[in-house]
């Protein structure tokens, strides 16, 4: 792996509406996915 593919995977850019937010990378700790508090949000309510 190299330091520009380890970059990659630490950006603040969400997997659902690829919009980059600073609550990504908190998300990315606490629940271990890429989301935004916005698409958290929605998952948890609407899970599918």
């Amino acid at each position: 792996m190299t330091d520009e593919d380890n970059n990659e995977s630490i950006d603040n850019i969400c997997e659902e509406c690829k919009k980059e937010h600073e609550s990504v990378s908190q998300n990315l700790i606490l629940t271990g996915f890429k989301l935004c508090n916005s698409c958290r949000t929605s998952k948890t309510i609407f899970p599918i």
